[in-house]
């Protein structure tokens, strides 16, 4: 029997940490389940503040393991100092922690001490509506929420309803349930066994629904992954390079109806590149190809992460989720002067507007996003009715060879099963590849070599319930059913 407090941080330190294996590449599904089961346990009969360090020290865990990449990228490529990797490292792992610090806090204070009203219904609304501000507050990093870890099975039938947080609290209910079997009545057992087994059975026929409709015939199109080095990218004395090996891979996939390159593919901003876009766009144009690239532009003194698209007219999308301190920098005047003479990035790009239409390119019509911006579903919304594929950019490299990669890959095919829609996902290095509207992948490019990536996608139309409420329907049932298990608890003592 575990007593003493520090060995219960430490059990949900571990049990956090472990969590994180549940998400690509290792997939490891039952610890979706497990290991809130096991914070679920440690929160009986805890206090307010124990049970809130014990939601801490979970999440603590949790990111620890499973953002360690961020390491890579501050330290290996950005160059900065050991100490400012771990600090800000740290940092996040601290701000995330404090998310499971208030849902511990809220469980002990708030909801029954027993019952099925605590296990089946208040502690999942309470996850969910926690873990969809930590997704939202200050920019959010919706990164490892829990629901992202079920697209390979019957729970992925709910994203096109729900979205991501309706597949996290089927997970949350189903630890509650595997809590209630272990120490509940007879008749609780049985109730949290059915509600448990109904909710998982009825995901596979969901899964098979199809929410939207072809919308014309197959389009060929056609993914170029330069593979170049992270810290060779943007060398001047690379550059030419690096244009050469573009623009001899699209070469390769002329004919297919639309080609997209990576996130800032070209090692230069647009403004400077006029010559050799408008090259690659009369070569495209002869072939009946439209390219799609993520390239940076400027606009007087201001400069953005765009994705630039040459069809039948010239587009642009410009990133609206920046990520902090590297495509913008939150901090005073005398830390971007600190940074400045320690020759560590410092100056911000702009956003792009939080409501953009879709691309036009090769006959389709495109809903654009660059990098992480993928890990908002419901940003995506606006732009989703009037588009029939999605396409994500991003450039991976920056986290080496982790699993950073694999968990973001994992992130887009539950954006294209919740909007039932291809996408096509451009990397520098990988994971590159064409996703199916059910989150299948219809075809993936080998890792970290230059590559073509060639198949067929059928362009979709229609708007599954989940584009038309976003997240809203699932936190609006998650605050309902918290408030009713509040209302309850005071009845009851009463």
């Amino acid at each position: 029997m575990i007593t003493r407090p520090r060995i219960k941080h430490a059990a949900a330190a571990a049990a956090g940490a472990i969590m994180a294996l549940a998400f690509a590449p290792y997939s490891i599904v039952p610890l979706a389940v497990l290991c809130p089961a096991i914070l679920i346990w440690l929160w009986r009969d805890a206090t307010p503040r124990q049970a809130a360090w014990h939601g801490f020290w979970f999440n603590a865990g949790t990111f620890a393991v499973g953002t360690y990449w961020l390491y890579i990228s501050i330290h290996g490529f950005g160059e900065a100092p050991l100490w400012i990797a771990f600090g800000l490292m740290a940092g996040l792992v601290g701000i995330m922690a404090l998310y499971g610090f208030a849902l511990g806090y809220v469980v002990a204070r708030f909801l029954p001490p027993r019952g099925l009203l605590r296990l089946l219904v208040g502690i999942p609304a309470a996850w969910v509506l926690i873990e969809w501000w930590r997704g939202w507050f200050l920019t959010g990093f919706a990164w490892l929420s829990l629901g992202y870890s079920q697209t390979d099975t019957w729970l992925a039938g709910y994203a096109p309803i729900f979205g991501v947080y309706g597949i996290t609290a089927i997970l949350v209910v189903s630890a509650g349930a595997l809590v209630a079997l272990i120490e509940g009545t007879r008749r609780q057992r049985i109730i949290a066994a059915v509600v448990a087994l109904l909710l998982w059975v009825n995901g596979a026929p969901l899964l098979s629904l199809p929410w939207t409709h072809a919308n014309g015939p197959a389009v060929s199109v056609a993914v170029v992954q330069g593979a170049i080095p992270q810290d060779q990218k943007w060398q001047d004395a690379n550059r030419e390079t690096t244009l050469n090996l573009y623009r001899d891979l699209t070469r390769g996939a002329l004919g297919a109806r639309v080609i997209v390159w990576p996130e800032a593919a070209p090692p230069d901003l647009a403004s400077n590149l006029a010559d050799y876009l408008l090259d690659l766009y009369h070569d495209a144009h002869a072939h009946g190809s439209a390219l799609v690239m993520g390239i940076l532009r400027a606009d007087g003194d201001n400069y953005y992460n765009s994705v630039l698209s040459l069809g039948e007219s010239v587009g642009w999308y410009s990133k609206h989720h920046l990520v902090p301190f590297a495509e913008f920098f939150p901090v005073p005047s005398f830390v971007r002067s600190w940074l400045r003479l320690n020759s560590l990035p410092y100056a911000d790009f702009e956003r792009g507007a939080a409501r953009q239409p879709p691309l036009d390119a090769g006959g389709l019509k495109l809903a654009a996003s660059i990098c992480y911006e993928d890990a908002y579903g419901s940003s995506e919304l606006a732009a989703l009715a009037g588009a029939d594929v999605l396409v994500n950019v991003t450039n991976d490299a920056w986290f080496g060879h982790s699993s950073a990669r694999y968990q973001h890959f994992q992130i887009a095919r539950m954006r294209a099963i919740e909007a039932r829609r291809y996408l096509i996902r451009a990397a520098n290095d990988g994971v590159s590849g064409i996703i199916g509207p059910f989150g299948d992948v219809v075809a993936m490019a080998p890792e970290y070599r230059p590559t073509v990536l060639k198949a067929s996608i059928v362009p979709r139309r229609g708007l599954p319930p989940y584009a038309w409420y976003g997240n809203w329907l699932i936190i609006c049932l998650a605050g309902t059913t918290l408030l009713l298990a509040l209302v309850w608890r005071r009845l009851g003592s009463r």
